[in-house]
């Protein structure tokens, strides 16, 4: 690709049809993407519009309750990454501040007595449900219906990865039996449009964690692809009922670099608040994760060591969160010196 462009929407029916010819173009077009910058967007895809209407009201009304009653189910009472995400807790982007957003964190419910949860498996374990929502059983009821359509369509994508590497499309049926998956319900504030942005990134420039990310938008903008061969930032303009798919670093890593997980970001400058729902497909957490067929030639030695799903991403989330807590506390340290300087320069002045 000799030019810039913002992610290709491509029409995603032929997977689930019989045309041949149509299939195969399809599968030739995300190919290219994924040998480009791994990010392209989908529609005519299996999950209703109007479940992802549904579910985006259900997001709305839970970043409308009073934060006290957010917080009733702060994730931190959690070792597996269930519950309300505060402002400012995360930040993937060294060099800026932490984010500007704030989300809740919904998996499949793992009851107590599940191995995955005994033996502590990657987010596994029972969601934390905001009691206090209104219409709390239709808004339990709604996240997970979807959070199992978007389950499905993450293995449909999947399934033709595998064809653009010339297997067959049930290849990673052992990755995605008993795999782990995150949604995220994200709000990003309003900011104004004078703010630093570099300060006030909804999302700092990162790569996601996992093998594919499938993200559904609101109607405000704010996402930016990076655009690797121009150095340009591609704005993702929101599309009534499509899907912003893209790679992760897990897979790229079993792609061997040929796949292209990405660098994106948000940065919220429509004067508006923006709510999206990022589903992170990880895997099943015992898998392992090694070169693909035909993504090196028999001389080319594979880039990395296996390593399973749960490994891989247990040590993005302590970087980036790590990351987040060293930046609040040098800002503290730096806050409280200012405070202990204050009066002594003060005195030195008169």
């Amino acid at each position: 690709m000799s030019k810039s462009f913002a992610p290709p929407i491509l029409d995603f029916s032929p997977f689930y049809g019989d045309d041949s010819a149509a299939k195969a173009k399809l599968v030739d077009q995300i190919r290219e993407c994924c040998l480009y910058n791994g990010f392209f967007q989908i529609t005519n895809h299996r999950v209703p519009l109007d479940l992802q209407k549904r579910v985006m009201k259900c997001a709305q009304r839970f970043f409308e309750l009073p934060l006290d009653e957010k917080l009733s189910i702060d994730k931190n009472k959690t070792t597996f990454n269930r519950g309300y995400e505060l402002l400012r807790s995360q930040m993937l982007e060294v060099g800026t501040g932490p984010e500007l957003k704030e989300g809740l964190y919904i998996g499949e419910e793992i009851p107590l007595d599940h191995p995955y949860y005994l033996q502590q498996k990657l987010n596994s374990g029972p969601n934390q449900w905001p009691a206090s929502v209104s219409d709390a059983e239709e808004f339990r009821k709604t996240s997970m219906e979807y959070y199992h359509a978007v389950m499905e369509l993450a293995k449909d994508i999947l399934g033709i990865l595998a064809l653009t590497l010339h297997v067959e499309s049930d290849y990673f049926q052992p990755l995605t039996e008993g795999a782990v998956a995150t949604m995220r319900y994200l709000h990003y504030p309003a900011q104004p449009k004078d703010q630093d942005e570099k300060l006030n990134r909804g999302i700092g420039a990162h790569t996601d964690f996992g093998c594919v990310t499938l993200l559904l938008q609101d109607e405000v903008d704010g996402l930016q692809v990076l655009d690797v061969a121009s150095g340009e930032w591609l704005d993702v303009q929101p599309v009534p009922g499509a899907y912003v798919i893209n790679l992760g670093d897990l897979f790229m890593r079993m792609a061997n670099d040929k796949y292209k997980s990405n660098i994106h970001r948000v940065i919220n400058k429509s004067g508006r608040e923006r709510y999206s729902i990022p589903f992170f497909f990880s895997g099943n957490p015992d898998y392992l994760c090694e070169c693909l067929p035909n993504c090196r030639e028999d001389s080319e030695p594979a880039k990395y060591p296996p390593i399973t799903v749960e490994d891989m991403v247990k040590g993005a989330y302590k970087d980036s969160y790590g990351r987040a807590e060293k930046y609040k506390l040098e800002m503290k340290m730096k806050e409280d010196r200012k405070l202990e300087m204050g009066p002594a320069s003060t005195a030195v002045g008169a």
